[in-house]
């Protein structure tokens, strides 16, 4: 017989921050302002890569096991 996981975690919940907010379109629908000449919806994917990342890293370091 298998053990049930045990590996649930209110830390998984900030997976859904970079899910859910470059879903959020009407936010960031714009050209300014503008960053190095760039407009705001191609530098803020960028900035959503980042958030991405970060969100990722720091759920991974909160719920791995003690290794």
């Amino acid at each position: 017989m298998t053990t049930p996981r045990t590996d649930r975690s209110h830390w998984y919940w900030l997976l859904l921050i970079p899910v859910a907010i470059p879903l959020a379109t009407p936010l960031f629908n714009a050209v300014e302002p503008r960053v190095f000449g760039i407009p705001l919806f191609y530098w803020l994917q960028l900035a959503f890569i980042v958030l991405g990342v970060t969100t990722t890293t720091v759920v991974y370091r909160m719920t791995r096991r003690g290794r």
